[in-house]
């Protein structure tokens, strides 16, 4: 795994949350839910691409309609994060759905329930 430079550890946190502000209060599209984050973003050293993992609480469905959602804003999304952070070239952006959150809660219940009394 490679060292990130202090300065792409900033970048990526920087769209990380201009990002989150954007999807809460700038996008309209209907199929993205509303329940929606930003869990991280990996961006190329040389700053062309950038990865956003995105957590969607809900059903497959509300999912992969977020997700479609999301591709089809992904150039309203670049324009605002290129007026919102100045730097010399916007990443080309790339959603991915991140999964960890749902798993960390199903591991979650799977431990109440193996921790559980057995009279219950």
């Amino acid at each position: 795994m490679k060292k990130r430079s202090n300065r792409i550890i900033k970048i990526n946190e920087e769209i990380r949350r201009e990002v989150s502000s954007i999807l809460n209060r700038g996008l309209k599209d209907p199929r993205v839910n509303h329940m929606t984050s930003v869990v991280s973003v990996d961006t190329t050293p040389d700053l062309k691409y950038c990865k956003i993992y995105v957590s969607v609480l809900g059903d497959e469905t509300s999912q992969s309609d977020t997700l479609e959602g999301l591709k089809r804003s992904t150039g309203f999304i670049r324009n605002e994060l290129a007026r919102r952070i100045n730097l010399r070239n916007t990443p080309e952006i790339t959603f991915v759905v991140d999964q960890s959150i749902e798993y960390g809660i199903n591991m979650s219940k799977l431990i109440d329930e193996v921790n559980k009394p057995k009279g219950e």
